[in-house]
């Protein structure tokens, strides 16, 4: 996911967005725990969306305060 395509979303689509994958990140990590786990990558990858996801929304949220 770019983050090009993560600024044309609205506030309230990112937030649905991190909400995925905040649960995605939960069952990779359970998968973990209980050994079930194939492709460890994802969880990288996971948690750098989830960070992008963060970046974009602070960044929504300056904008609109800056012009408030």
């Amino acid at each position: 996911m770019s983050a090009q395509e993560l600024r044309d979303k609205t506030p309230d689509q990112l937030r649905d967005e991190l909400t995925t994958l905040k649960k995605e990140a939960f069952n990779l990590r359970f998968q973990q725990a209980t050994g079930q786990l194939e492709n460890t990558a994802r969880m990288r990858t996971v948690r750098r969306d989830i960070a992008r996801v963060k970046t974009i929304l602070n960044e929504k949220a300056a904008g609109a305060a800056a012009e408030a």
